[in-house]
């Protein structure tokens, strides 16, 4: 990208070829630049010096310019885009540096300039992009609070909103994962508040405003942005301004694909936290493992279906009227043969993705095709879908376009080549010109097998052939032994080891004649193929509309597919205060297991805002917790969800704390991050906020962590009033915060045998009273000296425990009696009744073995 002006800069020492390479890599310091020579795109100085680090390929010199050598690496062009895949993962930015002249008529260097730049925000290109995760280039400025803007540059979606504090930041760039994220260079970033992608600081004036929301109008064709519902959103605007400003200067190209933006509203959707996002292991399991919620329910034909599933699961939506008419929708999918929808939807493919590419003129050949055969497959799925009433809305946006549809398919052959420049690409038949060039091209064949056979028979060489090579173009080959009978009108080309190629006046001509036919026929498949892409941006809009109604049916097709699968049931939504869900299982878990799945109630409402939960490790207490949640987010996506009946009141926060974890790099110890997500649902949580609490204040003491869980406790139940499922083990507050109002004890059932125990997954009535921990570190591999200790130690502790006295409320406390001396141990009568004075030291060490002998029996 252009840092700095070259009109103050020398390079006349430099030989001209390397004084063009320098102007251009002086306008673009800040990225590596792929300078196009021949077959290579090639890098010079601290560029080829990095590149060769990053990318692990050769560096080496390419001759000498202004008296020094010149470091050079290099890759092919045609392999480019792996090697730019990389870079890109990196965080690096490239400037793809093309030839524009025609070396023929050159003076000097061929003319090169930059056509685009890649960043990692800014990639459209197929090979460079995953095709289930967005690519998104965010923006955020900061004004007593933060304007976010959005933008997908693969498929033109451009969303903004605002932020009124950095908990809420976190947590919304926790849910975007930004590939790249600008911000104003006097903003003080910080890291905790996004840090796995590229960060990227720009120049102030690119977030102001004003000039940002003129900006804007231009681009939608608008005289102001009152239609847009984002005129009072001043920090966003500055940050969509900014976005803007990037996109076209790195894409060098007008953004026709861009045609709209719409506001993000807090209250349209459940907000769910940083820690929330992840604990619920929605997009991506913690482990890394394939283990998610999106990839269980993720059924979807399409990669731009996928994509769209997964920003449904991160964003859960408030909106009842809108739910329920997914809900219908997937109810009445479930009757339809949904492996034949699948194909249907499959041969649309990422029609998203390739309108974008088609608007920045980026389009390769194959995803022509690909738009050719979405076009060709819609009559039949729209058919499919006309007499569905509950599928109107999304029926009425599959515009047929038979006009673009017969145009494709008369003008392209049915597999074209990769690129462009290669030819082939237009079918025949399709433009008289084009064939006309193409049959003087393909006439060489029987023009050149005609003067084979007359030179054989004029020589009367009978090997002597014609043939042709890209360096030395049409030529006669004979042996070298035959050199005696050549004729004097032929002019030497070439000699090899064996051969001597020649060439003659009559074949130069017809040569030129035929490079000149093919030429023109690939300019003239050129215009033609840029004539088929205005064609199509013509309906660029129609065709944006269509490709979302298509995502959004193949998501409502991938609920249906795993409603029949995993036996869901239909949510209900109602204004009542709380949720009650009968027979619930958990989405992922339930796929993984071999042995069916212990189902559960949870029943919370005005009266009952608390469940305390406890039971063994390992009893499932986190899974149950877990399960209720994303029941409520799969509901709020217009899924069905796992259970028998699952019935939803209002919810506005999903809250979760559970799991251990540091942040060592912050400074952040595990306690301390317990605590961070601990204030952030105890100040934000509403009584329409579901709280998952799980083992609250096990990083500390023991009585620092009774006193935490217990306070935090007893405010959720009686000031925020959300609806709380509260895990723990301290079974004191089994006694306190479960005998208040509003609050009902419950436990995950174990039985214990032979010292093994078993664990059952049922959550039944009443509080428990053993954690079982000893029999699970058996189980977990403890060495058995190890748990038999532990064992001892325990009923040790308990006897003491048993022998204190207990407050009203079930604690322990100390008491200013003077306390019961312990039984004497005999060894210690025995010790008590020696007589030191007369030992001999071979008598005490007999004494201290048999003691020690004693002890370990």
């Amino acid at each position: 990208m252009p840092t700095a002006t070259t009109a103050s800069l020398d390079f006349s020492a430099h030989t001209p070829m390397m004084q063009q390479y320098l102007r251009i890599k002086a306008e673009h310091a800040d990225t590596l630049l792929f300078y196009r020579m021949g077959d290579f795109y090639e890098l010079f100085y601290d560029d080829a010096r990095k590149a060769a680090e990053l990318l692990d390929i050769s560096l080496t010199q390419r001759g000498a310019s202004n008296g020094k050598p010149i470091p050079m690496a290099g890759v092919p062009y045609h392999a480019a885009e792996n090697y730019l895949a990389r870079l890109l993962q990196m965080g690096e930015s490239v400037a793809i540096c093309e030839q524009v002249g025609d070396p023929a008529t050159s003076k000097g260097p061929v003319e090169r300039k930059v056509i685009r730049v890649l960043t990692p925000g800014t990639v459209t290109d197929e090979a460079l992009l995953s095709e289930q995760r967005e690519n998104l280039l965010v923006a955020v400025c900061y004004q007593q609070h933060f304007g976010v803007a959005c933008l997908d540059l693969a498929s033109g979606r451009f969303s903004v909103f605002e932020c009124a504090d950095e908990t809420t930041l976190q947590a919304e760039l926790q849910r975007l994962q930004p590939a790249e994220l600008l911000h104003p260079d006097t903003m003080q970033w910080q890291k905790q508040w996004f840090a796995s992608g590229c960060v990227r600081p720009r120049p102030d004036w690119e977030f102001a405003s004003d000039s940002a929301e003129a900006l804007l109008c231009r681009q939608f064709q608008v005289q102001h942005l009152d239609g847009f519902g984002i005129s009072h959103l001043s920090r966003a605007l500055g940050a969509a301004g900014a976005i803007l400003n990037y996109v076209k200067l790195t894409q060098r190209a007008a953004l026709p694909h861009i045609q709209s933006i719409h506001a993000e509203h807090t209250d349209n959707a459940i907000q769910l936290d940083a820690a929330t996002q992840r604990n619920l292991e929605l997009v991506q399991s913690m482990s890394g493992a394939p283990t998610s919620l999106f990839a269980t329910l993720n059924r979807t034909a399409t990669a731009m279906g996928g994509r769209l599933l997964r920003r449904w699961l991160q964003r859960p939506l408030r909106d009842a009227q809108q739910l329920t008419h997914r809900y219908r929708a997937v109810a009445l999918l479930q009757s339809y043969d949904l492996e034949s929808l699948h194909k249907q939807l499959k041969q649309i493919g990422d029609l998203e993705r390739i309108l974008s590419r088609v608007a920045l003129r980026s389009a390769r050949p194959r995803d022509l095709t690909r738009l050719r055969s979405a076009l060709q497959a819609l009559p039949r799925l729209k058919k499919e879908l006309t007499e569905a009433q509950e599928l109107a809305s999304w029926q009425q946006d599959l515009h047929e376009l038979p006009e673009i549809c017969a145009t494709l398919e008369q003008a392209l052959v049915e597999q074209p080549p990769l690129l462009i420049r290669d030819g082939g690409v237009i079918a025949d038949g399709f433009d008289e010109e084009l064939d006309e060039q193409r049959r003087l091209a393909a006439g060489a064949t029987d023009f050149l097998q005609q003067i084979e056979l007359r030179e054989r028979q004029r020589t009367g060489i009978q090997t002597l052939k014609v043939g042709y090579n890209k360096v030395h173009g049409y030529y006669l080959e004979a042996s070298r032994a035959a050199a005696a009978q050549i004729p004097a009108d032929y002019q030497r080309r070439q000699t090899l080891k064996n051969v001597e190629r020649y060439i003659i006046p009559e074949l130069k001509t017809y040569e030129d004649k035929v490079l000149q036919a093919q030429s023109r026929a690939l300019v003239r498949e050129k215009w033609l193929y840029e004539n088929l892409l205005d064609a199509i941006a013509v309906e660029l809009t129609t065709l944006q509309r269509m490709a979302n109604a298509v995502a959004e049916l193949d998501v409502l097709h991938s609920f249906a597919v795993s409603a029949i699968a995993y036996n869901y049931c239909q949510p209900e939504l109602r204004q009542a205060h709380g949720f009650e869900l009968t027979g619930a299982r958990h989405p992922v878990i339930e796929v993984q297991l071999e042995t069916p799945f212990i189902a559960n109630d949870v029943r919370l409402d005005a009266e009952q805002t608390m469940l305390l939960i406890t039971g063994p490790n390992m009893g499932g207490k986190s899974t149950y917790m877990r399960q209720a949640a994303l029941c409520a987010i799969m509901a709020h996506c217009g899924s069905f969800v796992p259970a028998d009946r699952a019935v939803f009141g209002p919810i506005d926060r999903i809250f979760t704390r559970i799991g251990a974890s540091d942040d060592l790099a912050s400074g952040r110890s595990t306690f301390m991050v317990e605590m961070t997500e601990a204030a952030t649902i105890l100040h934000n949580a509403t009584e329409h906020s579901l709280v998952l609490m799980d083992e609250i204040g096990r990083g500390t003491s023991t009585y620092d962590g009774l006193a935490l869980a217990w306070a935090c406790a007893e405010a959720l139940l009686q000031r925020n009033r959300a609806l709380t499922l509260f895990a723990t083990h301290y079974f004191e507050l089994t006694q306190t915060i479960g005998s208040l109002p509003g609050c009902r004890n419950v436990h995950v059932e174990a039985t214990e045998h032979d010292d093994t125990i078993v664990f059952e997954h049922r959550v039944v009535e009443g509080a428990a009273n053993r954690s079982f921990g000893v029999q699970v570190a058996k189980l977990a591999g403890l060495p058995n000296t190890v748990v038999k200790r532990a064992q001892n130690i325990l009923q040790q502790l308990e006897r003491q425990d048993n022998e204190m006295p207990q407050t009203e409320l079930g604690l322990t406390v100390a008491t200013t009696a003077e306390p019961t001396a312990p039984a004497p141990h005999p060894l210690l009568d025995e010790l008590a009744a020696l007589e030191v004075n007369h030992l001999t030291p071979l008598e005490a060490l007999q004494w201290l073995a048999r003691w020690q002998s004693k002890l370990n029996q």
